[in-house]
């Protein structure tokens, strides 16, 4: 088997490609630091091959789908991506959009090509990182919130695509809650509980991803938040998620 991870320099992305190596999956890598790919080929040998790219620019998605299309790709991991906290009057225009770029357009276009040639072969895995931040709005990563509802709900309705049309084709969506990686730094916060590790989240993903699982969240305390949300208002949920957002301020 071949797989296409993004976001794979670092973090989940980066200890996906190690969990699929030792199960015996040749891995595309991809992401922006140059550096940190190389050292990732250089430990998985000739398990890996390295493609450094920034997603927010779409012709470098559309060149990453020419370059891997006829390669024989069965499984797409979609993980590139960033959060940006602050006041949505205060945060940067041009960041906000690379963020839209890089974690919903970027994600879209790939889970589309690949998609497609995989319902023409009736095979492969689509796993989208989403977060438990797709489950609500975030005040103060309002933005980065945003993005991920939006990878959770076009997932969701391709995976019942799929389902009615009978192809052996999976989708999954990753939805961890804290996972200690370098998104903090990115973001510029502190989370305000502590975070799995990410090799835990990367297994606890793949496995569950091979087993066609839909909606995959790791841990009990995330698996019980999402599910208490159903039963509170949409008001009441904006003021917790205030109060949370808050305590990950990092310029304090």
């Amino acid at each position: 088997m071949k797989a296409l991870i993004t976001g794979a320099s670092s973090g989940i992305g980066r200890d996906m490609a190690r969990y699929l190596a030792k199960k015996g999956v040749f891995i595309y890598a991809v992401g922006r630091d140059t550096e940190r790919l190389n050292e990732l080929k250089e430990e998985l040998k000739d398990k890996c091959d390295v493609l450094s790219l920034d997603l927010s620019k779409r012709e470098n998605v559309f060149k990453l789908y020419e370059n891997l299309k006829d390669s024989g790709i069965d499984i797409v991991i979609n993980n590139a991506g960033f959060g940006i906290f602050g006041g949505f009057d205060e945060t940067s225009l041009e960041t906000e959009l690379e963020l839209i770029d890089t974690n919903i357009v970027a994600l879209h276009i790939l889970t589309k090509l690949f998609y497609r040639d995989f319902i023409k072969k009736n095979r492969g895995y689509i796993l989208n990182v989403a977060s438990s931040a797709g489950f609500m709005a975030g005040p103060m990563l309002s933005s980065y919130y945003a993005s991920k509802n939006y990878v959770l709900q076009l997932s969701k309705a391709i995976y019942e695509e799929t389902r009615r049309k009978r192809k052996n084709v999976s989708i999954s969506i990753f939805c961890p809650g804290p996972v200690k990686t370098r998104f903090n730094e990115r973001a510029n916060v502190k989370f305000a509980i502590g975070g799995i590790e990410s090799e835990y989240a990367a297994k606890y993903a793949i496995d569950k991803m091979f087993k066609g699982k839909l909606i995959i969240i790791p841990t009990l305390l995330m698996k019980t938040g999402v599910f208490l949300l159903r039963f509170i208002s949409a008001k009441i949920t904006l003021k917790i998620s205030w109060h949370i957002q808050k305590k990950k301020n990092n310029k304090k």
